[in-house]
C-alpha cells in the first residue's frame, strides 16, 4: 500500500470484538460483557404487530469477531422458539453485514433432550437447531453443560462445551464438609464422580440413584434404589438441570428414606417448568444451587434456592475463542463430556 506521496504505508489490522444479546437473558449478556470490559452492542430489535422479528445492527460490524448471546426458553411472553428464531436471525443479520466470524453462544440449549430417536417416526430436533444455526451463518458456537455430550457432533464447526462445574464445587467448598455427591441417574455417574474427585479434600463420597421412566411418559422418573452409604450424611444430588421437579424430589425422598441428613439440589439450567417450585417448596430438599444460564422469575425466587454466576465463566471463554486461545484449559480439559 502506498501513501499519496508514493512512500509505503504499513496495513494495521485491529481485531474487534463484538457482543449482542436477544431479548431472553440480557442480564446475563450484560454481566458476561462487564467481565470482558465490553459493552453490549444494540442489535436494533424489532418485533412487529404481527409477531415477526426484524434485526438491524446499531453500529457497523464489518470484519468483526461477532458473538451473539440467547438462552434459550421461554420468557416474558415468548416461548422458547421465538428465543431460537430471534438468535437465527440475529446470526443471519450479522452475516449479512460482513462480519468476520460469527458465534453462537447458548447458555441453555434448546430441544437438547430431543438429541436421538427413542422410538419409530420422531425427530432429532437437537440436530435440526444445529443445522439451523450452521445455514444462518454462525462458524462456532458456545454452550453449557448440555443435556448430551453428542450434540457437539451435531454442529458442523468447533463447539466449545463449557461446564458449571467450578462453579458449584467452588459452592460446596465453601459451605458444606463431608458431603455425598449423588448422581440421579447413570447417566449423571460420570460426572458426580469426578466431582467428588475434585472435593475429596472435603471429604466427599458418591453415590449413585438407579431410576426407571415408566414407558410412554415424559419429564416424568421413578426413583428406586440408593448406590451408597448415605446415613446421617450431607447428600447433594447434582444434575444437568431441574425441569418439573418429579426426578430430584422423587431422588430427595429416597435418599432421606435411607437415612440422609440432609438433601441439596444442584443443576446448572434452571428449567422449572409446570408443578417445579411447588414441588421443591413442599419437598424434603433444604438447598436448591442454581446457576443463571435461565433467568429467573420473581415468582419462582423462593427461599429455598440460590443462584449462582456462571457469567465469569462464559466470559473466560469468550475471551479464549476471541485470542484464539484454549477454552479447555479453562477446565483443566475436563469440559468435553
Amino acid at each position: 500500500m502506498t501513501n499519496h506521496t508514493g512512500g509505503m504505508m504499513e496495513k494495521v489490522t485491529t481485531k474487534r470484538m463484538s457482543i449482542y444479546s436477544g431479548r431472553t437473558h440480557p442480564a446475563l449478556a450484560e454481566e458476561v460483557a462487564q467481565h470482558l470490559g465490553h459493552e453490549l452492542g444494540n442489535p436494533g430489535l424489532v418485533q412487529f404487530a404481527n409477531g415477526e422479528i426484524r434485526c438491524r445492527f446499531g453500529e457497523s460490524i464489518r470484519g468483526s469477531d461477532v458473538f451473539i448471546m440467547q438462552t434459550h426458553c421461554g420468557h416474558d411472553g415468548r416461548s422458547i422458539n421465538d428465543s431460537i428464531m430471534e438468535q437465527l436471525i440475529m446470526i443471519d443479520a450479522a452475516y449479512r453485514a460482513s462480519a468476520k466470524r460469527i458465534t453462537a453462544v447458548c447458555p441453555f440449549y434448546g430441544y437438547a433432550r430431543q438429541d436421538r430417536k427413542a422410538e419409530g417416526r420422531e425427530p432429532i430436533t437437537a440436530r435440526m437447531v444445529a443445522d439451523l444455526f450452521k445455514a444462518a451463518g454462525a462458524k462456532r458456537m458456545v454452550s453449557i453443560d448440555l443435556h448430551s455430550g453428542q450434540i457437539q457432533g451435531f454442529f458442523e464447526g468447533p463447539v466449545d462445551h463449557l461446564t458449571a462445574m467450578p462453579v458449584l464445587e467452588n459452592f460446596v467448598r465453601q459451605n458444606a464438609t463431608q458431603p455425598v455427591i449423588v448422581a440421579p441417574d447413570a447417566g449423571r455417574i460420570k460426572v458426580a464422580e469426578r466431582m467428588a474427585s475434585h472435593l475429596s479434600d472435603r471429604g466427599a463420597d458418591l453415590a449413585f440413584i438407579y431410576k426407571r421412566r415408566p414407558k410412554g411418559t415424559t419429564n416424568v422418573a421413578e426413583a428406586k434404589e440408593v448406590m451408597g452409604d448415605v446415613a446421617g450424611r450431607l447428600c447433594i444430588l447434582n444434575d444437568d438441570m431441574i425441569d418439573s421437579g418429579g426426578t430430584i424430589v422423587s431422588a430427595a425422598e429416597v435418599l432421606m428414606a435411607r437415612g440422609a441428613k440432609e438433601v441439596w439440589a444442584m443443576a446448572t439450567h434452571a428449567v422449572l417448568s409446570g408443578p417445579a417450585i411447588e414441588r421443591l417448596e413442599k419437598s424434603v430438599i433444604s438447598k436448591v444451587v442454581l446457576t443463571n444460564t435461565l433467568p429467573l422469575p420473581p415468582e419462582k425466587q423462593i427461599d429455598k434456592i440460590q443462584v449462582l454466576s456462571i457469567a465469569p465463566l462464559i466470559a473466560d471463554a469468550l475471551n479464549a475463542v476471541f485470542d484464539d486461545t484454549s477454552v479447555s484449559e479453562i477446565f483443566g480439559g475436563e469440559n468435553q463430556s
